[in-house]
């Protein structure tokens, strides 16, 4: 088992921005990792306080597949100075990679947030 992380920031606080959000990232998280629906174990989502709009897991679980995925959404620490309007996944998912061939997914303005990966 795996935990595969990504990070996506939105715009505005509206369904359709999170919701759109929400499936860009986790497509490609899904697709640079080869993950199939069957593999994953659970899906965590934490959104900053300035997004409540939409559960992240509400536009996941429209995914074909992903209405048997276990998943939970939560409210990220405010940390002062840190990323508004950011939506943070956790995929646990069941893989033979290790951990250097996993690939953390963060898009946009979020990938300020891991400068240290290769993306």
């Amino acid at each position: 088992m795996r935990g595969i992380r990504g990070a996506i920031n939105v715009q505005e606080n509206t369904a359709t921005a999170i919701g759109e959000a929400t499936r860009k990232l986790l497509l490609a998280m899904i697709d640079e990792n080869n993950i199939e629906t069957g593999e994953l174990i659970s899906v965590f989502f934490t959104v900053t306080g300035d997004l409540n709009a939409a559960f992240p897991a509400a536009t996941a679980r429209e995914i074909k597949g992903w209405n048997l995925v276990p998943m939970l959404c939560a409210v990220e620490m405010a940390v002062p100075g840190s990323m508004d309007k950011c939506i943070r996944v956790l995929m646990l998912t069941r893989t033979n990679k290790n951990q250097r061939q996993i690939k953390h997914i963060y898009l946009g303005e979020a990938a300020n947030l891991r400068p240290d990966l290769d993306q």
